[in-house]
């Protein structure tokens, strides 16, 4: 029998804005994209430059740029909020969530990885699988 494995990539939060980050249009409601120069909508339109030229503010599931909430979230196991930038971070947190086996990164600073800082709750394995069910929703939402 195969054991899914996971091995750390070191992936670090600041490597997750390479990607265009998925946000609810402030205008429309549809999805939108931001990135660190622009926040734009195909649906309305909608072009928008940050308030001030890559001032990042991290904090949940808004986007560090603009502040507007991600378009990749839902509340998970008992009130929490699942929550991922783009599909690339979905994915990682979908392999990670989805592993039996989960190597921790030995680099230069491995407590500091994305994965290493998951919140407890989506990392156990009672609740694998309502994150992964999760996860299936917000995929769906992508098509």
């Amino acid at each position: 029998m195969d054991t899914p494995r996971f091995r750390d990539p070191q992936t670090r939060i600041d490597d997750l804005v390479d990607e265009p980050i998925l946000v609810v249009c402030p205008r429309c409601s549809r999805r939108a994209s931001v990135t660190s120069e622009r926040l734009t909508c195909a649906g309305c339109a909608l072009v928008r430059v940050p308030p001030r030229p890559d001032h990042r503010v991290w904090g949940g599931s808004i986007d560090p740029f603009f502040r507007e909430p991600l378009w990749l979230r839902a509340e998970c196991c008992g009130g929490n909020t699942l929550w991922a930038f783009h599909v690339g971070h979905l994915d990682l947190i979908e392999r990670f969530v989805a592993a039996t086996l989960r190597e921790r990164g030995l680099g230069d600073r491995p407590g500091l990885t994305l994965v290493a800082r998951l919140p407890s709750w989506m990392t156990t394995a009672k609740h694998r699988a309502e994150v992964l069910r999760t996860i299936a929703k917000l995929r769906a939402t992508l098509s």
